[in-house]
C-alpha cells in the first residue's frame, strides 16, 4: 500500500511538473513577432524547440528515477535481509544547498531576460558553486557511512541509497557541463540576451532536480 502511495505521489509531482514546463514551452505569441516585423514561422521554432527537447528529456530522467523508486520500494517489501540505514545529518545542509543553488539559477534566467550581465554572472558563479558544494557534501555523506562501515554490499537499503544518490548527482553532473558553457560564454564577451535560453534551460532542469531530490529525500527519510 505504501509503495502505492509513494509511486502516485511521485507521478502527480512529475506531471504537475512537466506540464508547467510544456506550458511554458508553447507560451510563444507569433503574432507579437510579426508585428516586429520577425517571421512567425521562425520564431515558434526557435523559441519551443530547446525546451520541448528539454521536457523529452526530463520525461525519461522521470521515468528512470520512477523505474529506480519502484524497485527500491518493492525490493523493500523483502524484509528477511533489509536494515534500514540511518540517513547522515549531512545530507539536510546538502538539501539547503541545492535549493539555494536553484534559487540562485532563477535569479541568474531573471537577470538574463533584463539584460543585466553582473547579475547574470552572480547568479550563474552561486548556483553552480552551490550545487558542487552540494555534489561534495554527498561523497563526504558516502564516505561518513563506509567509514562507519555501511558499505554498498553490506544490505540491500546500503545499496539502494547509494544508487539513487549517486544517480541523481550524475544529472547534476551533466547539467553542471551545460552550466559551464553558459558561463564561458559570458565571460567571453556574449550578451545575457544571447545566452538567456541556454541560463533558461539550466534553471528549469535545476528546479526539476530538486524535485526529484526532495522525493528522494523524502523517501529515504520514511523509510
Amino acid at each position: 500500500m505504501s509503495m502505492t502511495v509513494s509511486l502516485v505521489f511521485l507521478a502527480v509531482l512529475m506531471a504537475a511538473f512537466g506540464g508547467w514546463l510544456f506550458s511554458h514551452s508553447i507560451n510563444v505569441r507569433p503574432w507579437e513577432a510579426q508585428a516586429a516585423g520577425v517571421e512567425s514561422r521562425q520564431m515558434p521554432r526557435a523559441a519551443t524547440a530547446p525546451r520541448v527537447g528539454l521536457a523529452v528529456f526530463l520525461a525519461v530522467v522521470t521515468s528512470l528515477f520512477a523505474l529506480t523508486i519502484s524497485a527500491y520500494l518493492m525490493r523493500q517489501e523483502m524484509a528477511h535481509d533489509w536494515r534500514p540505514l540511518a540517513v547522515p545529518g549531512l545530507l539536510w545542509w546538502n538539501s539547503a544547498c541545492l535549493v539555494l543553488g536553484s534559487v540562485a539559477l532563477q535569479l541568474a534566467w531573471r537577470a538574463a531576460r533584463h539584460e543585466q550581465p553582473a547579475r547574470l554572472l552572480r547568479g550563474l558563479l552561486a548556483g553552480g558553486g552551490l550545487t558542487i558544494a552540494f555534489i561534495l557534501g554527498q561523497a563526504l555523506a558516502w564516505w561518513q557511512l563506509q567509514a562507519a562501515g555501511h558499505y554498498l554490499a553490506a544490505n540491500p537499503a546500503n545499496a539502494f541509497f547509494f544508487l539513487l544518490t549517486a544517480l541523481h548527482a550524475v544529472h547534476l553532473l551533466g547539467g553542471l557541463f551545460v552550466w559551464s558553457r553558459c558561463l564561458f560564454r559570458l565571460q567571453q564577451g556574449a550578451t545575457p540576451g544571447a545566452i538567456r535560453q541556454s541560463v533558461e534551460l539550466c534553471a528549469l532542469y535545476w528546479h526539476f532536480l530538486l524535485v526529484v531530490w526532495g522525493i528522494l529525500f523524502v523517501l529515504l527519510l520514511r523509510t
